[in-house]
């Protein structure tokens, strides 16, 4: 007979469900999501069974808790050598937690209770609708399940382009090519740049066959899911495409051609980095070093090697990341390109601003004020607290922090060096990066305030 303090029907436990606490935001449902995801990374990798040898003791929960929230705010960074220190359940653990943030944990969350329930209540197709920026409430299970389908598709191909090339050009036998080739794919879509190799993809340097496999998938995942949706639906059609995919189209082609020219023309005869290579190796190696500061990570040529001009181009093409509602990070182009023609329309001293034909949204104008003032904060704010707490020079400190916030990944080589504090704080960079400020910083807010009054209106004087 159950006793007196237990409930005795469903009611009963329905009230005690109903007694705990929920996020009723989709941003802090989103933030919770994430978190919970790296705890459960942590623990995972702080088994013996995840290093690969256990000899050595098991991994402290620095560099645990580090890594999974590199893995899955798909970042990168790292603390010890993923291919030496971690056994083939680390690996797995980490590509698992790679794929969920990249898929976004609402996105996952959703697919299983389209599965399980076969339907969605309100509050899980609002907490989905704002992790995967559907256009409405009501598409949000179509646009959920056709994420998973893109990116488990594009996933696959560069898989098996990538598995044939380890497989027959490095005489790797079947399963090491099998496992290399997915991980690296599955790294390069999700925009992570976790690698199998401790010097990353340094050692395919000269074969596109790895290099612009990789790169096309970074690409691809760097647009966002809407834009990729747009595509294939209406890719002969260009002028029929919305402002948002015109936007992160121009701004990706425009920013990937001025990376490339830039970065290869700066590291030149640099004998670290592209000076040993051919004409052609080098302009390979400069797209391939540009496509990766949208965010991705991998690098073929020693990033520690290059000049002081090259890690300031790199610093810019990072914080301004990829598109939105995709696996990127960085204040996201579009972005960049609306303050831009904010810019251009106040200088023209126009009223409205028009892009491609189309009317921008005053809404637009302060959430990318917003957006962009944030970031600025956080990555001025982390530098700071960086040199305070360390000797190394503005240079690596910089890099290493837009890294972290733009959920890169790439490194001038000091992660692994940095005090415990240090590691924190990018952990809390790169947990902030990769929800983006706005969304952290709703999930932190207690209630929308609605002004039922406004204020008499002043102007002070600018500039």
């Amino acid at each position: 007979m159950p006793s007196a303090g237990l409930p005795r029907s469903r009611t009963g436990v329905r009230r005690i469900l109903r007694a705990i606490p929920v996020p009723q935001h989709p941003a802090k449902v989103l933030a919770l999501g994430f978190a919970v995801a790296i705890a459960v990374g942590t623990f995972l990798l702080t088994l013996p069974i995840a290093v690969a040898d256990p000899a050595a003791g098991t991994p402290t929960w620095e560099q645990a808790l580090f890594t999974a929230t590199s893995a899955v705010c798909v970042t990168g960074l790292i603390v010890v050598d993923t291919p030496v220190y971690w056994s083939g359940f680390g690996e797995a653990v980490i590509a698992v937690l790679i794929q969920i943030g990249g898929l976004g944990i609402m996105t996952a969350a959703t697919v299983l209770a389209i599965l399980m329930a076969r339907r969605l209540g309100l509050r899980s197709r609002l907490v989905a609708s704002a992790s995967v920026r559907a256009v409405g409430i009501g598409d949000v299970r179509t646009v959920v399940l056709g994420v998973v389908r893109m990116s488990l598709g594009i996933e696959a191909v560069v898989a098996v382009i990538l598995t044939t090339r380890f497989w027959v050009s490095y005489e790797m036998d079947g399963a090491s090519a099998v496992w290399k080739g997915v991980f690296t794919a599955v790294s390069a879509f999700n925009n992570a740049g976790f690698a199998l190799d401790s010097d990353s993809l340094m050692g395919f340097a000269t074969d596109p066959w790895v290099l612009v496999p990789v790169a096309l998938a970074v690409i691809l995942g760097g647009l966002g899911f809407p834009v990729l949706f747009e595509l294939r639906r209406q890719f002969r059609l260009p002028e029929q495409w919305s402002m948002h995919t015109k936007l992160v189209i121009t701004g990706t082609v425009a920013l990937l051609l001025l990376g490339t020219v830039t970065l290869t023309a700066l590291e030149w005869n640099n004998p670290g980095t592209l000076g040993e290579y051919g004409v052609g190796e080098k302009l390979l190696l400069g797209f391939f070093s540009a496509v990766m500061t949208r965010t991705a990570g991998f690098n073929a040529i020693d990033t520690g090697a290059m000049h002081t001009q090259a890690l300031f181009t790199q610093d810019m093409l990072m914080f301004i990341g990829g598109g939105p509602a995709g696996t990127a990070g960085g204040v996201k182009v579009t972005t960049f390109l609306v303050l831009f023609f904010i810019i251009v329309t106040e200088l023209r001293g126009e009223t409205a601003v028009n892009i491609f034909g189309r009317r921008l949204s005053r809404a637009v104008h302060r959430e990318a004020i917003t957006v962009a003032l944030l970031a600025v904060a956080v990555v001025v704010l982390g530098t700071w607290i960086l040199l305070i707490a360390t000797s190394f020079t503005l240079d690596q400190v910089l890099f290493e922090v837009v890294s972290a916030f733009g959920t890169v990944g790439l490194s001038t080589g000091i992660t692994a060096d940095l005090p415990t504090g240090g590691h924190l704080l990018l952990v809390g960079i790169m947990f902030v990066g990769r929800l983006g400020p706005i969304t952290v910083g709703s999930a932190l807010a207690l209630r929308t305030r609605t002004l039922m009054f406004e204020l008499p209106k002043e102007r002070p004087i600018v500039g």
